[in-house]
């Protein structure tokens, strides 16, 4: 089958599967079906022979097996597949953050300017009514106040005047369009400065927010309640490693264990955590930046003050970088709030995500399973296996870094988000934080960590063989692909070749 009628194909069954939801009242994502589509047909237990063209049969079996899916309610893997999904599609690096922020800025700006760029103004009137477009655009550029209030547009228009008279908007008109948005900019940031210097100086600033201040208490009150989320996660997600762990030990209690889906609520919460932490290193890189900022705003405005002091004229030459330099700090800071904005909504809207935990893990059935056990944190597993390295006698072909002779051995790229690749895949699916200081081996280009040195040893034995365990569990259960970062072992949503209209 050609790919353009295949993928034709698999957008009727995502959309089969997502009107099949949307019958029963729940709205799912195109994004969500997909990712539920490549889980179902990925999971061996659901019958898709990869190499045999799906029929009709087994295309009504998928679209039945992913609705029951996407509609079970009280299942932490369906919470953590929507969670992957929710963040995906909302979160990306601080750069590409910004960087569609001022493509919006732009867009929203271009009618604006055109306005001006476009204008033909000869009469008085004309003239006029131009140069309070170039008074809107600028309040509408800098983003320090309404157009529409009259207060703010007289304050930005005096500033307007003080550099860019209205009898000089002739020789702006003889401009070519691209010079006359050069100018715009130009004049934006440099009456912007001005605005800003004449707030500090308690002669001006009106509507101007306080940003500094704002993102003052903005930014620590976003990382205390990101860290106390990150507490409560991992008290938990420490609670179900503690009873997982003991399972792994007596196989009689997993089956009575089963119906709790605790391995299930595991991935959940070792998936809220990662993203958790994302966003928090984020908030501190904007801690950081603001930080920086916060100095040279301070040192910016006593430049200003002793270069301008009592002077009645300043030469522009002097001045006006200044303005400049200040504008395009202010702008900084503004990025910076919308950045803290977004974050901590992000952060906000992961919270649904968690849903079954306490439907599913009541304080008394998660007392009753930790009698008698002992809780280890990350840190606690990690710290008690320190002393115990791997030899480098005992391997002649592998190679094995250590931080003490490894340039960057902090930013290596970890397999398996830095989890020990060897008790996931000899256990029933238990994930134990890896240990960088007992040895990290490189394989293939690729390197690995391990929570023990006995694990390090066994995997070294036959890397492919639990490669490929791993690999047959993340089939069992998607939202693995996400989290243990598998995603180029499982590229395809289904090949064209499969299906058969």
């Amino acid at each position: 089958m050609p790919p353009t009628q295949a993928e034709s194909v698999i957008k009727n069954i995502i959309r089969e599967i997502g009107q099949e939801c949307a019958s029963h009242g729940e709205i799912v994502s195109e994004t969500l079906v997909a990712f539920m589509v490549k889980a179902v047909v990925l999971d061996p237990s659901n019958g898709f022979n990869i190499d045999r063209t799906l029929v009709k049969t087994d295309v009504q079996k998928l679209v039945k097996l992913c609705v029951t899916r996407l509609l079970d309610s009280k299942n932490p893997s369906l919470d953590t597949i929507k969670m992957q999904v929710y963040f995906d599609m909302n979160y990306t690096s601080r750069e590409d953050f910004l960087e569609e922020h001022h493509r919006v800025l732009e867009s929203r700006l271009s009618s604006v300017s055109r306005e001006i760029t476009d204008n033909r103004a000869s009469t008085r009137e004309e003239l006029e009514s131009l140069y309070q477009k170039i008074v809107s655009y600028m309040l509408l550029r800098s983003g320090l106040g309404s157009p529409t209030d009259i207060k703010i547009v007289r304050e930005t228009t005096a500033a307007l005047q003080s550099v860019f008279p209205q009898a000089e908007l002739g020789t702006f008109l003889t401009l070519s369009k691209m010079d006359k948005e050069c100018q715009l900019k130009e004049l934006t940031t440099i009456v912007t400065g001005i605005r800003l210097f004449n707030r500090d100086c308690g002669k001006g600033g009106e509507g101007i927010d306080d940003l500094p201040a704002i993102l003052h208490e903005a930014i620590p009150a976003t990382t205390q309640y990101i860290d106390s989320q990150l507490q409560n996660t991992q008290d938990q997600l420490y609670h179900y490693t503690a009873i997982l762990e003991k399972v792994t030990k007596n196989p009689l209690m997993g089956k009575e264990l089963q119906q709790y889906m605790i391995k299930e609520a595991l991935y959940n919460m070792r998936q809220y955590e990662i993203f958790l932490q994302i966003i928090l290193s984020d908030v501190i890189s904007c801690a950081q930046e603001v930080e920086m900022m916060m100095k040279q705003l301070a040192a910016q405005l006593e430049q200003l003050k002793m270069t301008i002091r009592s002077k009645t004229a300043v030469p522009t030459s002097q001045v006006f970088p200044i303005f400049i330099a200040l504008a395009n700090l202010w702008t900084s800071f503004q990025d910076e709030t919308v950045l803290i904005s977004i974050l901590s909504n992000l952060t906000t809207h992961l919270e649904p995500f968690l849903g079954a935990h306490e439907v599913l893990f009541p304080e008394k059935i998660m007392q009753g399973l930790l009698d008698d056990m002992t809780v280890k944190t990350d840190a606690s597993r990690i710290k008690e296996h320190m002393e115990y390295k791997v030899h480098l006698s005992d391997f002649k072909k592998l190679e094995w870094l250590f931080p003490e002779t490894t340039e960057n051995f902090d930013k290596l790229l970890i397999q398996y988000r830095g989890f020990c690749g060897y008790t996931f895949a000899t256990t029933d699916g238990l994930l134990l934080p890896g240990n960088p200081t007992i040895g990290i081996l490189k394989h293939k280009e690729k390197y690995y960590t391990f929570n023990t040195r006995d694990a390090a040893y066994s995997f070294a034995e036959n890397p492919e063989k639990y490669i490929d365990l791993i690999k047959e569990k993340a089939k069992k259960h998607a939202e693995l692909i996400q989290l243990l970062e598998l995603h180029q072992q499982f590229e395809t949503l289904i090949p064209y070749s499969q299906i058969d209209t």
